[in-house]
């Protein structure tokens, strides 16, 4: 069963990521991989967040009250 926990966890995972993600895209600007692993990070974070808001959950509670396209593009 999922509990907002783990929920929280799993969210918390693909921000890390997404950050590592970044920072990987950052030392080899040139890599068209990095910059769509990037791209992957950012669009799934930001239609998690999407539905969420649709939910009224408690953006603060997973990580995700800054806008990922903001935050990773």
């Amino acid at each position: 069963m999922m509990t907002d926990e783990l929920f929280n966890h799993i969210i918390a995972r693909l921000i890390s990521n997404a950050d590592d993600a970044v920072a990987n895209a950052k030392k080899d600007p040139n890599s068209e991989f990095e910059e769509g692993v990037q791209l992957a990070y950012y669009t799934v974070l930001d239609t998690i967040r999407n539905d969420l808001i649709i939910a009224e959950y408690d953006l603060k509670k997973c990580g995700l009250e800054e806008d990922p396209i903001n935050k990773y593009a």
